[in-house]
């Protein structure tokens, strides 16, 4: 197969995971992503799992729905630049920037939820995942399961995100969370060294 034609096809490929994590990142289900763009949730489901290589007409109405470019939909073939150009995404009246641009496996964002967010009496979701957050500044207020904790900077949290939780702001300042997220749950594995530990 020549070159061009491999590379073209290791493009398309690729289009599939990344549709899929756009849409859960949008926590949008293919009902609601069918109902959206008029495409099918059988069109969908083939799309995201690559057994469909998809069309300009597809694409065109996803990247719509998505909010972005058509070119990061595809991501054309990096051009040797590794720095991420940040895109933030307002949901539910807080900023999620994300911090990794592949599809699939864990990703990394940065949230901003400003004070008294979300409005009203506390919404707990469930999905497939697992998360680990870092709290950069601020008072979080997280609901996960029986648990109603308030974390301030420094502390970590890990969990299952099956169980029903929920990230607002109860203080009068912003809250900034590093967050990791394996869509299929995987864990983050962290690993902390004493100072006073010798390297190896």
């Amino acid at each position: 197969m020549p070159e061009d034609l491999s590379q073209l096809n290791g493009v398309l490929d690729a289009v599939g995971p990344r549709l899929k994590a756009l849409r859960r990142q949008r926590g949008a289900t293919l009902s609601q992503l069918s109902d959206a763009t008029g495409i099918s949730v059988s069109t969908l489901s083939r799309l995201e799992s690559g057994q469909r290589k998809p069309t300009l007409e597809l694409m065109l109405l996803l990247a719509r729905v998505h909010q972005v470019p058509l070119d990061e939909l595809v991501d054309a073939p990096a051009t040797g630049d590794p720095r991420v150009h940040l895109k933030p995404i307002e949901r539910f009246g807080s900023t999620i920037v994300p911090l990794t641009r592949r599809p699939g496996g864990i990703q990394a964002f940065k949230h901003v939820i400003p004070p008294g967010s979300p409005a009203g009496e506390p919404r707990l979701q469930t999905h497939e995942g697992y998360e680990w957050l870092y709290v950069l500044s601020g008072r979080l207020r997280l609901l996960l399961g029986e648990h109603d904790l308030i974390l301030t900077p420094g502390e970590v949290a890990e969990f299952d995100t099956h169980v029903p939780h929920c990230f607002s702001n109860p203080g009068p300042q912003p809250v900034e969370i590093l967050s990791l997220f394996g869509p299929q749950g995987e864990r983050a594995h962290v690993r902390a060294r004493p100072a006073s530990d010798p390297q190896p």
